[in-house]
């Protein structure tokens, strides 16, 4: 958006936790998770597999075929279940979600196909020699508890927030742009509010502060007349 800064901060580590700034210029305090958990995710994860598995193997048919399929369905869901459940519910497997982890990518932002590919079967170089020890040598060493999986793939895994609720916005009264954006600029103000639920309401009044120039006001004042420029550029 023309005449709002645009700073950029390296990611730093402050009382433990992780200070990054989003592409829309809102500061983010993230608490990287460390092994413990991780691994407590993990066993609850595989025992949950290990289950699935067991009863699909009760409903597949004997002989070769029937072991062939099992064998093929063991390779879909071991690999398949922690992309999809990280893509699809916000970077959470069961396991994660039971002990309060979820996984980013390392500017905070959801994590994609690519990021969750990537760190997923990275965990057969993590395993090695036993036990996932290379996994665990990477954390204890890196200041975010990134395992080799995680740097690879750009990710971390954090302790997530419990969204606090809120009000469901009231329609906002489409308002015209006080001055001509470009459509990348249009585009990232659309999907500033798409992702509005994701985002405290101190950083979305902090993010109204940063639009100063484009509204004319600060903090949850802002954030109502960007609203309503959406509004004017969607309707």
């Amino acid at each position: 958006m023309s005449g709002i800064p645009a700073a950029r901060r390296g990611p730093r580590l402050l009382d433990g936790r992780l200070s990054l700034t989003t592409p829309e210029g809102v500061s983010l305090q993230l608490t990287p998770a460390g092994p413990y958990l991780r691994a407590v995710a993990w066993l609850l994860d595989f025992l949950l597999w290990a289950v699935v598995c067991f009863l699909l193997r009760l409903a597949m048919p004997s002989g070769k075929l029937g072991e062939g399929i099992f064998l093929l369905l063991l390779f879909v869901t071991y690999w398949g279940y922690p992309i999809i459940s990280e893509v699809y519910f916000n970077g959470r497997t069961v396991g994660k979600r039971a002990v309060g982890l979820e996984v980013v990518r390392s500017d905070g932002l959801p994590v994609g196909w690519r990021e969750s590919t990537l760190r997923n079967l990275l965990l057969v170089a993590d395993f090695l020699p036993i036990m996932y020890a290379t996994g665990l040598v990477c954390m204890m060493f890196d200041l975010r508890f990134r395992r080799l999986g995680d740097i690879v793939a750009g990710t971390q895994v954090i302790y997530y927030e419990k969204a606090v609720p809120r009000a469901t916005p009231l329609l906002a009264h489409p308002l015209p742009l006080p001055f001509p954006l470009s459509p990348d600029q249009q585009r990232t103000l659309v999907d500033l509010f798409e992702r509005e639920s994701r985002l405290p309401l101190d950083r979305m009044a902090e993010l109204g502060s940063i639009a100063e120039p484009l509204t004319g006001v600060r903090g949850t004042e802002s954030v109502e007349r960007m609203r309503s420029y959406v509004a004017g550029l969607t309707k």
